[in-house]
């Protein structure tokens, strides 16, 4: 469960794969968050890591991989990393780790504890993913995370529309991890109408949905 963010003052380290090191007392994640953009586009650098000392937390960004990484050292050690496909998404990940660290990342993609599982394909990856829920509770609330990040319902109110206005190409890895949920809820997938962009998946209303991607709107 994400902790809350204990009121401030509160401590951070910056470091960049370059050598610089920033330490940061910031008040709330808002603060934290505009220092941190500040040293992430001052430099060109392999990794950019925020370290949570005192909590014994970190979040590593790498843009010339495409990979985000998530550790923490507490009474269960734990690393996970993210393939990242867009360059806007590092800086959001840093605001989510400012806000309730390790945890706040929890859905923010398709986390592998292994490194070498983010060399494979975008749909072996999702398929990999989707195989890890086993239960439908955890499928539900798993595709309401990937509608939320890019998703609508359509004007009838009779869909969700997941990759709204995505290519194919887009979110390939999330698509393929998507269609094998769809397939273990068994929920009514559609053709999407005339007109619509490659990359979107049209799936009918379904009661238990509506629950949970109403909580993540």
């Amino acid at each position: 469960m994400a902790r809350p963010y204990s009121p401030g003052p509160k401590q951070f380290v910056f470091a960049a794969g370059d050598g610089n090191e920033q330490q940061v007392s910031v008040g709330d994640p808002q603060e934290a968050y505009v220092a941190f953009s500040a040293f992430f586009r001052g430099r060109e650098s392999d990794t950019y890591t925020i370290k949570d000392e005192p909590a014994r937390q970190s979040l590593v960004l790498m843009p010339r991989l495409g990979v985000i990484s998530r550790n923490k050292d507490a009474d269960q050690p734990r690393s996970e990393h993210l393939r990242v496909d867009r360059a806007n998404r590092y800086l959001p990940s840093a605001m989510l780790f400012f806000e309730n660290g390790y945890a706040g990342l929890d859905h923010f993609g398709q986390w592998f504890s292994d490194l070498s599982d983010l060399d494979a394909s975008p749909e072996t990856r999702g398929a990999a993913r989707a195989a890890t829920i086993t239960t439908e509770a955890a499928a539900i609330e798993e595709i309401a995370r990937i509608w939320a990040n890019s998703g609508i319902v359509d004007p009838s109110d009779r869909y969700y529309v997941f990759f709204d206005s995505h290519a194919i190409d887009d979110d390939r890895a999330e698509r393929a991890e998507l269609l094998q949920l769809i397939e273990f809820l068994g929920l009514e997938r559609v053709d999407a109408p005339a007109g619509a962009a490659g990359g979107e998946v049209w799936v009918r209303t379904d009661p238990r949905l509506d629950v949970e991607c109403a909580r993540w709107s």
